[in-house]
């Protein structure tokens, strides 16, 4: 028996068109009219979106943190996702130091196997290059279906590698058929500015973003597309945050070279003046890189609207304010670095992108879905909407309004970074692989049903518009 969607609007990031989807086990098997057979199970989707289900590809689920370890793991994590709207992610498998990949990507396998509501992917964050990691990652695809690496260069002595490291790993990628993804701050930088607020006694959250200025993760971004371009090699920035990184990309991008932005809700929507409080919940706000001014958000909109920002994930890494963000209550750079998002990363780009009229339902499902899915080796089986895709679809009614707030979350973090943001619209269902994940809105407890991604390699040219 199959399943029909009728009289929605399918929208993907090339058309928006009315027409019936026809689901059949997990593909979807036909779109058109008329595509209704004997014994089909018939949901009206009518005044409804019909959307690919969202990709997320920068999550860190049950990620541990000195002693302690993020709030969300697979199991809540991929459930707020799955109600939101977002159908697959691509976690962080992190190296710890002296790990080889293979045991980092066994450590996340353990975390995640059997308890992901949606499907799922790996990076490798990469925290040490050594001969033994360049080599283990020339098979990284063929044995283990990863397309990606990620290196940081910030979190000095924990995380960070030097350009020497960086530009190794670029020129092996170019080879290999792997996306670099890099975190761009100077971690050397912010460690003396770290250091010189402690000896002024400014230990307050409000000093999080003093001590990681703009001009450290724009010297950062030019950097990392530098070594990029003495490899020849791909470049995927994450979580870019300040229209002046974004003036790298976007003038490398000018030249032709393959870099690629990713930017977040948070530096869409939120600004510096939230670390202004007389308390410690400013805490909330604290991660990296910090919320910036509110002047750059209009040119990370533009970049959105532009294409010179591909994507948009959530860098959902929830931390509890009490007990876990409280470890830096007498010095702000021991607070844990993150905040919650997945759950409303894709409300919050249709409401304040496509209803404000910033951007519209194409570019929509591009940044949500599609440009994911095509950088990261998941296209076309995962974002668009077409024959012989997975029948991952977010039924999206666009005219129910909410407030979001931590009480009705279904994170597992006592905040939401977005407490008291109006909503347009709504995922009314979701389905995954053909399963009817979500329906009117609400998670169906059948247990989690997701499966490990083998994605493909990158390959330059093969990603249409991104």
């Amino acid at each position: 028996m199959a399943t029909i969607l009728t009289g929605g609007t399918v929208v993907t990031a090339a058309d928006c068109y009315q027409a019936e989807v026809r689901i059949e086990g997990e593909k979807v098997v036909a779109i058109g009219q008329d595509v209704f057979q004997p014994g089909d199970h018939h949901i009206d989707v009518e005044g409804c979106f019909l959307f690919p289900g969202g990709i997320d590809p920068h999550t860190h689920f049950d990620l541990p943190v000195g002693d302690i370890k993020t709030a969300d793991d697979f199991v809540s994590g991929t459930r707020a996702a799955a109600v939101g709207g977002t159908t697959t992610v691509i976690d962080f498998a992190t190296q710890n130091k002296g790990e080889s990949l293979a045991t980092a990507l066994f450590n996340w396998h353990e975390k995640a196997r059997g308890q992901s509501y949606i499907d799922y992917g790996f990076h490798l964050a990469i925290s040490e290059v050594t001969k033994d990691v360049l080599e283990e990652m020339t098979t990284l695809i063929s044995k283990e279906g990863v397309s990606s690496v990620k290196l940081y260069m910030a979190y000095k002595n924990i995380l960070q590698v030097d350009d020497g490291a960086l530009l190794k790993v670029l020129k092996l990628a170019k080879k290999a058929g792997l996306l670099v993804c890099v975190h761009c701050e100077n971690g050397d930088v912010i460690d003396v500015l770290v250091n010189e607020a402690q000896n002024k006694g400014q230990i307050e959250p409000r000093y999080h973003p003093l001590t990681r200025p703009i001009a450290i993760e724009r010297e950062a971004t030019g950097r990392a597309i530098c070594l990029a371009e003495l490899a020849d090699a791909p470049l995927y920035i994450v979580h870019v945050s300040s229209g002046a990184a974004l003036e790298m990309v976007e003038q490398a991008r000018l030249k032709g070279f393959p870099v690629y932005a990713e930017t977040c809700p948070q530096y869409l929507l939120l600004d510096d003046s939230y670390y202004e409080t007389s308390d410690f919940s400013g805490a909330k706000y604290v991660l990296s890189p910090p919320l910036r001014p509110v002047s750059n958000q209009k040119a990370l909109w533009a970049g959105l609207d532009s294409s010179s920002v591909a994507t948009v994930g959530s860098d959902h890494c929830s931390f509890n304010l009490k007990g876990q963000k409280e470890k830096g209550l007498k010095d702000f750079s021991q607070i844990p670095n993150g905040g919650p998002g997945v759950e409303n990363r894709f409300g919050l780009l249709y409401t304040y992108g496509v209803a404000n009229g910033k951007i519209n339902l194409n570019q929509f499902v591009a940044l949500t879905s599609t440009n994911a899915a095509k950088l990261f080796g998941l296209f076309p089986r995962k974002g668009t909407i077409a024959v012989g895709s997975d029948a991952d679809l977010v039924v999206w009614d666009p005219t129910v309004q909410e407030v979001i707030t931590a009480k009705k979350q279904m994170q597992q973090v006592d905040y939401n970074l977005y407490e008291g943001f109006c909503q347009q619209g709504k995922a009314r269902h979701v389905f995954l692989r053909g399963q009817h994940l979500v329906k009117e809105g609400i998670l169906q407890e059948e247990g989690p049903a997701g499966s490990y991604l083998r994605r493909t390699s990158y390959c330059e040219g093969r990603d249409g518009s991104v």
